[in-house]
C-alpha cells in the first residue's frame, strides 16, 4: 500500500526542490529589470577572476594570475555564438477561472523567444488562500497546479520567468500575471424550503393556502358547470347524492432573499471554524435548495459595502453567489458602517433569511429596516464557540455568564418581535436547522 503524502508536506517539497529560487509570499513583487543582465554562472566565474587578480596584486607574484585563467577561460567558451533572444514573452492560460473552494486549478505558461535559450527558471509569488501543489518546467512552457483552499475573489500572483542564454551567461526576466479567479463555498446541504404565508401569484411549485389549480387535494366542492368531469370524486358524490368535485391547492412560487450579515469573522477558539466561512457556505445552500423548486433567488450582504442581486427570473447559482464573493476579496472585507438597504433588494413578500453570529449589535439596523417592510423574516443564527477561560478565572466566568445573558435577550428581542430564529450548528446539515420552520408558516411584519 502506497503511502499518502499530506498536501502540506508536498507543497514543502515543491519548495524545497526549487531550492530558494521559489518565493511564496503576499507582497507583490517589484517589476522585473528590464533587459539582459549577468546571470549566476557569469557572476560566479567573473568573482573568481577578479578574486585572483586581487590576489596578485597583493602578494606580488605574478604566478597567482594563472588561477585567474581558469574563469575566464569558462567565460570565454560560454559565449553566444550568435545574437540573443530578444523578443521573450510569456503568455498565461488559467483554468478554471472560477470553482469550488478546495480544487484544483491549472496554470500554463507559455514562454516565446526567438534562436536559441539554455533554460526557463521561474520564480513563483503567490496571493492569500492559494497553494502550490506542482511545477514543471519544460523548453517552452511551465505548468503550476494550485489549490484555493478558501472562498473568495482571489488574486493568484505572479510568475516571473528568468531566461537564460545558452551559454547561461546572461538572463533575462519575463513577468506572467496570473490574474484572479472566482472560489465559491461549498454549500451546505439543503433540501427543505420552508415558504411564507402568503405568496405571489405566479406560478410555481409550493403548495398555497388558497383554492387554485395544483396536484395536492384539499377537499371537495359541489360541482360547478365547465368544470372537469374527470374530478368528479365518485365516493362522495354517492355519499352526498350531488356531483362532488375534487379540490385542489394552488401552486404558486416564492421570492426568497438571503441577507448575509458580514459585520465581523468570529473565528471559534477551539475549532477554528469562521462565521463568515460558515454564513456563506449555509447560504449556498439555501440559495441552491430554492432554485432547485425554481424560485426567484436574491442576495444582499451587510457590511460597510451593501452588495445585493435582486430576485429575478433567469438567476443562477453561481451568478446569485459571485455578486457577493468581493466580501472577502485577498482576504480584507470593509466593516466602516452600514447604509439603508435598497427597495428592489427586499420585494414586497419576500421571505428573508438573515444569516448571522448575533455578534454586532449593528445587525438589529437591518432586521428592523426588513421588519418594518413586513417581510417575512427568519434569522438562522451561526453558533461561534464561547470564549476560552483559564482556570480559576473568577472575573472572566462572570463575564461569560454576562456574555450568555445578552446573548440570550437578543434573541428574546427577536422572538418577541414575531421574528422565527434557529440555530445553525458548524457540521450540522441545514435541514436540521430548518426542520423547525415546518410546523408553521411564516408570516410577515406589521408596516
Amino acid at each position: 500500500m502506497t503511502e499518502r503524502v499530506p498536501t502540506h508536506r508536498a507543497a514543502a517539497a515543491v519548495q524545497r526542490a526549487l531550492g530558494g529560487r521559489h518565493d511564496v509570499t503576499t507582497q507583490p513583487p517589484p517589476p522585473p529589470p528590464p533587459g539582459w543582465r549577468a546571470g549566476e554562472r557569469a557572476l560566479r566565474l567573473g568573482t573568481l577572476a577578479v578574486v585572483a587578480l586581487a590576489a596578485a596584486l597583493v602578494t606580488g607574484r605574478p604566478w597567482v594570475l594563472a588561477l585567474a585563467a581558469t574563469p575566464l577561460v569558462l567565460l570565454a567558451l560560454a559565449l553566444p555564438s550568435g545574437p540573443r533572444p530578444e523578443a521573450v514573452t510569456a503568455d498565461a492560460e488559467v483554468e478554471p477561472r472560477r470553482c469550488f473552494e478546495g480544487e484544483q486549478v491549472t496554470v500554463r505558461i507559455a514562454v516565446s523567444y526567438d534562436g536559441e535559450t539554455a533554460r526557463l527558471d521561474p520564480g513563483v509569488t503567490l496571493g492569500y488562500g492559494v497553494r502550490l501543489d506542482h511545477l514543471a518546467v519544460g523548453p517552452h512552457r511551465v505548468d503550476l497546479i494550485l489549490t484555493v483552499q478558501r472562498w473568495g475573489r482571489w488574486t493568484l500572483g505572479t510568475v516571473d520567468v528568468d531566461v537564460y542564454d545558452p551559454g547561461g551567461l546572461a538572463r533575462r526576466t519575463v513577468r506572467a500575471e496570473l490574474g484572479e479567479v472566482a472560489v465559491f463555498p461549498l454549500p451546505e446541504h439543503a433540501g427543505l424550503t420552508p415558504i411564507p404565508v402568503r405568496l405571489p401569484q405566479r406560478l410555481g411549485e409550493h403548495t398555497a393556502v388558497q383554492r387554485g389549480e395544483g396536484i395536492e387535494v384539499t377537499g371537495v366542492h359541489p360541482y360547478v358547470r365547465g368544470e372537469r368531469q374527470r374530478r368528479i370524486h365518485w365516493p362522495a358524490t354517492t355519499r352526498r347524492g350531488t356531483l362532488q368535485i375534487h379540490q385542489f391547492a394552488a401552486e404558486r412560487t416564492s421570492d426568497t432573499v438571503v441577507l448575509l450579515d458580514v459585520l465581523a469573522d468570529i473565528v471559534d477558539p477551539v475549532t477554528g471554524t469562521s462565521s463568515l466561512d460558515e454564513t456563506f457556505r449555509s447560504a449556498a445552500g439555501l440559495v441552491r435548495a430554492y432554485l432547485r423548486t425554481h424560485d426567484r433567488v436574491g442576495v444582499v450582504s451587510v457590511g460597510g459595502a451593501t452588495r445585493w442581486l435582486q430576485p429575478g427570473n433567469g438567476q443562477g447559482f453561481y451568478r446569485i453567489v459571485e455578486s457577493v464573493l468581493d466580501v472577502r476579496k485577498d482576504r480584507a472585507y470593509r466593516t466602516e458602517g452600514l447604509s439603508l438597504l435598497p427597495p428592489p433588494a427586499l420585494p414586497e413578500g419576500a421571505l428573508v433569511y438573515v444569516i448571522t453570529p448575533l455578534t454586532d449589535r449593528r445587525i438589529f439596523d437591518i432586521l428592523h429596516q426588513v421588519r418594518g417592510r413586513a417581510n417575512p423574516m427568519v434569522v438562522v443564527e451561526i453558533l461561534t464557540g464561547e470564549p476560552i477561560l483559564e482556570p480559576g478565572d473568577t472575573e472572566g466566568e462572570l463575564a461569560l455568564r454576562l456574555w450568555r445573558a445578552d446573548r440570550d435577550a437578543m434573541r428574546f428581542a427577536l422572538v418577541k418581535r414575531g421574528i422565527a430564529v434557529v440555530a445553525h450548528r458548524p457540521g450540522e446539515t441545514l435541514d436540521l436547522t430548518l426542520a423547525p420552520l415546518l410546523s408553521t408558516r411564516i408570516h410577515g411584519g406589521i408596516r
